[in-house]
């Protein structure tokens, strides 16, 4: 599965939610999500991806 075509695992949302919140992300910030959170390196990507959309929504919506 690729894309939008799988859920995400709560691991993820965690630490997207965690990356959207911090002011001065840690870099480089896929190894860190990798060791804080335990997720692969595709997995911290996702997180990453998310993150900033999350960050675009809080924006754009308060």
């Amino acid at each position: 599965m690729t894309g939008n075509d799988h859920e995400h695992n709560e691991s993820v949302v965690t630490a997207a939610q965690w990356l959207a919140d911090e002011r001065q992300p840690i870099h480089p910030i896929i190894p860190e999500l990798r060791r804080r959170f335990g997720l692969s390196a595709l997995e911290a990507c996702e997180a990453s991806a998310m993150a900033q959309k999350f960050r675009i929504y809080r924006s754009a919506h308060g």
